[in-house]
């Protein structure tokens, strides 16, 4: 059961990033969709879940949710400069989501 759990949550997540990608400037989503997972990847990490929960929720849902191939593209298209801080602000606002999420919990 956990594989086909697998493949429809990564599906979800992938959908749920096309579509909020579609709603406004590339990096401003990128930023968001990077925050949310990332705080949802903290709340499945610091939730007693099982071990097929978690691969199916963390892995899959977070996993396609958040990309990192989209992170590295925009910082590039961005520039040094305004790529750079992008980069950063992205980072830290994915730490911090992640560390609340998982304190929350």
């Amino acid at each position: 059961m956990t594989p086909m759990l697998f493949v429809i949550a990564a599906g979800v997540g992938a959908v749920s990033r096309h579509l909020v990608g579609q709603i406004g400037c590339a990096w401003v989503t990128l930023l968001w969709v990077n925050t949310i997972g990332a705080g949802l990847l903290g709340v499945v990490i610091g939730a007693d879940l099982s071990a097929g929960a978690t691969t199916v929720l963390g892995v899959a849902f977070c996993g396609t949710l958040t990309t990192f191939s989209s992170f590295a593209l925009e910082a590039r298209l961005l520039g040094w400069r305004r790529g750079s801080l992008f980069a950063v602000g992205s980072l830290a606002c994915a730490c911090a989501a992640a560390s609340m999420g998982s304190t929350l919990v």
